[in-house]
């Protein structure tokens, strides 16, 4: 299962799911859905959150194992 820390680089860098959305090039929907795990993005998107964030994509995306 892959989780994600996006809501909280999201906070540390004081953006709000629109402004990061309108960074990223998609929907606030889509940031939301990710944030919720309801949705997993594109290789393409995880790598414009990467350079938003300037981090590498496993600081943000990360796999725990199915219990």
């Amino acid at each position: 299962m892959i989780k994600n820390r996006l809501k909280v680089y999201r906070a540390m860098h004081d953006l709000t799911q629109e402004q990061l959305a309108e960074k990223a090039g998609v929907t606030r929907q889509t940031i939301n859905a990710v944030e919720q795990g309801r949705y997993l993005p594109s290789l393409k998107l995880a790598f414009k959150l990467k350079k938003i964030f300037n981090v590498e994509i496993e600081d943000i995306f990360y796999e725990i194992e199915n219990e």
